[in-house]
């Protein structure tokens, strides 16, 4: 009997998808490659389903012999092994991304006769508005708590954005660009207490409590659906940091990040500049076992936040002390460094690779913006936050319209720099799924 190869992600399976295996299953015996987690994320948004959820939908369908997984965009290493006699796609992969891909498929059949069968558009089916759809229903805090796992699990890499309002919660959750047929967007939300506190004109000295703080959290997750990094400052008490836990992990936030000092919170920013104090080191750990230990999920992450570089401290205290942290169950290590220049940074995570318990690795480039996502990657990071930026960008921009209305005695000259009053009242959607989103194919297979 003929053999046939079908790649497909699966996440939303409609008419188009089963259009497709029809013509397959009426070919040959059928094999799904089904994309991974990873090959989804290396070019577009995480899927919604995970890939042994999507197996189980695609096992069931009429017609499909046997699902295995495809790791990449690239079909060759499944298509060497299996040497089908069919390989079928839709034919919206002639251009753009995976024009390539079909190219290589098209050179590889040859070899052995293989064919390409290529099936037309499937009308009235359109990936977009299903995926749209699910974006109106939202997402469950379950969902969202478990999402930032399944991102260091797919992504070598996760972007995360800060956010302090509603507003910002959906410019970082719709923001994207296509770079190279790929789109590019943020992972994950920052909630930072510095924009956070800066947004209600209060210092950041931890004066914004959690009760407080929990309402720009809510109204971040009513209309968003990515996950959410919690700066959670010093943790406060161990005996308050527990509930701190249990409250975050409830509405679904993904991860908290605490830092190792102690008495009146001074950003670290200011770095030796004003006089900070570094918590010791086992006693932060007991703050960390204590979070871990009233959390109910395994989704939830405490991540330590070591200020050893941003105190003068150097290189070794900040390893012996991501050594103590995780030993104490941290779920991740971020390294802070306020300096430009980057040697004590890189000598941390060049030594911080070679630690037997590995842990994912965060940064935050506020003061070395000079350094790109690659090389940080390269250097060992899994998390990248872009910590402040979206307010920072706000401020000067609202400064200048208020001085140029002074300035002029009206408010004609600063038009061109402003949103037009139309796009303002149309753009807070009645849900965030009528916001402009990716275009995809409605028979997207891979």
């Amino acid at each position: 009997m003929p053999t046939v190869y079908v790649a497909m992600s699966a996440d939303l399976v409609h008419p188009g998808h089963m259009n497709i295996l029809r013509i397959a299953r009426d070919l040959g015996e059928v094999t799904v490659g089904l994309l991974t987690d990873a090959a989804i994320a290396s070019y577009k948004r995480l899927p919604h389903m995970n890939f042994e959820q999507r197996r189980a939908v695609i096992e069931e369908i009429k017609g499909v012999a046997r699902v295995i997984p495809q790791t990449t965009l690239d079909y060759i290493p499944n298509l060497m092994r299996l040497k089908p006699d069919y390989v079928v796609h839709g034919d919206d992969w002639k251009t753009g991304v995976q024009a390539p891909v079909r190219q290589r498929v098209l050179e590889t059949l040859t070899t052995w006769g293989g064919q390409l069968v290529e099936p037309s558009y499937t009308d009235g089916v359109s990936s977009t508005k299903l995926h749209a759809s699910i974006r109106e229903i939202g997402t469950t805090p379950e969902i969202r708590l478990k999402r930032l796992r399944r991102l260091l699990s797919a992504k070598p890499l996760v972007r995360a954005l800060e956010a302090h309002s509603g507003l910002s919660g959906l410019i970082v959750e719709h923001a994207g660009r296509n770079i190279e047929g790929v789109r590019r967007e943020f992972d994950a939300m920052w909630l930072s207490s510095l924009t956070d506190s800066t947004a209600r004109g209060r210092p950041d000295i931890e004066y914004v409590d959690l009760t407080s703080r929990c309402a720009t959290i809510q109204n971040i997750l009513d209309v968003t659906t990515k996950p959410i990094i919690f700066d959670g400052d010093t943790g406060g008490l161990a005996e308050h940091f527990v509930f701190h836990v249990q409250t975050l992990e409830r509405l679904g936030v993904s991860a908290i990040i605490i830092e190792d000092k102690v008495g009146l919170k001074k950003s670290s920013l200011f770095g030796t500049a004003t006089r900070q104090t570094q918590a010791e080191a086992r006693e932060f750990a007991a703050k960390i076992s204590a979070g871990k230990d009233t959390q109910i999920t395994e989704d939830f992450m405490i991540i330590a936040r070591i200020e050893s570089l941003t105190l003068g401290q150097g290189v070794d205290d900040a390893m012996r002390r991501a050594q103590i942290y995780i030993e104490a169950g941290a779920d991740a290590v971020m390294i802070h460094s306020q300096e430009k220049q980057l040697e004590q940074l890189l000598e941390f995570c060049n030594r911080f690779r070679r630690f037997i318990h590995q842990v994912p690795l965060v940064v935050v480039p506020s003061t070395y913006s000079q350094v790109g996502e690659q090389a940080l990657s390269e250097a060992g990071a899994r998390i990248v936050i872009y910590a402040n930026h979206l307010l920072r960008s706000a401020y000067p921009a609202m400064v200048n319209t208020a001085e140029s209305i002074l300035e002029h005695g009206r408010a004609l000259e600063s038009e061109s720099e402003l949103m037009p009053i139309q796009d303002i009242l149309s753009w807070i959607p009645a849900s965030p799924a009528t916001l402009p989103a990716q275009q995809h194919s409605h028979n997207e297979a891979a």
